[in-house]
């Protein structure tokens, strides 16, 4: 469902770009996400650098047309997905949406191919908040119990260094925060775990069952689990 008009958003959106605020924009369905992305293409016209430096992005970005992809890129709004969303769905979206207008759903390579920045996240608290459910969801597309075997329309699904990145690098962009955290490099914040197996070698299966063993906040041990 729509809740602003073409006009309203637009006016939205300027007021708060001109005020040097970064807007996200909750979009769903394929006519919202058309929406938002025609208002961004609006302000790096209207207003160049200035707008596109904000790194304005839609939130979900779940249903986009086909057509509409390559414009995050163009506009340079990041896509800011939950992979979650898409094993919780999928046993419902076809039939909402159709066969053809499905294709653009839950399309994280077709957005990266086209050049879009994909950041990932939990959207806690409507899906469960661990990142280890989000990256087996974005490997997998597969529900806990391994289902549908093979994954639902697997050729979407993220490659373990794809979603470990849109989880940390990514994410960190997104949020201005790239050269604080988001990856292990001198000059960041020693913000990291150390956990029990390497999550871009463990099985699918064993990223659900990850054991944080010690959690570290700028260089200081908060937490080790007992034995």
């Amino acid at each position: 469902l729509l809740f602003n008009s073409d006009a309203d958003l637009l006016a939205q959106v300027r007021a708060a770009a001109k005020a040097g605020f970064q807007v996200n924009v909750h979009a769903i369905g394929d006519a919202a996400n058309r929406q938002a992305l025609t208002a961004f293409e609006t302000l790096a016209r209207e207003l160049g650098p200035r707008s596109t430096a904000l790194r304005h992005r839609i939130e979900h970005a779940q249903v986009i047309a086909l057509a509409d992809l390559p414009r995050f890129a163009r506009a340079q709004v990041i896509a800011s997905v939950q992979p979650t969303h898409a094993t919780s769905d999928m046993n419902m979206a076809e039939d909402r949406v159709g066969p053809q207008r499905i294709q653009g759903a839950y399309a994280w390579q077709r957005l990266l191919k086209a050049g879009a920045t994909l950041a990932c996240g939990s959207d806690f608290p409507v899906e469960e908040p661990s990142p280890w459910a989000g990256l087996y969801a974005a490997i997998t597309r597969e529900d806990p119990d391994g289902k549908p075997v093979g994954g639902w329309y697997r050729q979407q699904a993220l490659t373990p260094v794809q979603a470990l990145d849109c989880f940390t690098r990514s994410a960190a962009f997104a949020g201005h925060g790239e050269k604080d955290v988001g990856l292990l490099t001198p000059g960041h914040r020693a913000d990291f775990l150390l956990v029990d197996r390497d999550p871009l070698t463990a099985s699918p299966a064993a990223l659900l069952k990850m054991q944080v063993l010690q959690t570290w906040v700028g260089g200081r041990r908060v937490y080790e689990r007992q034995p």
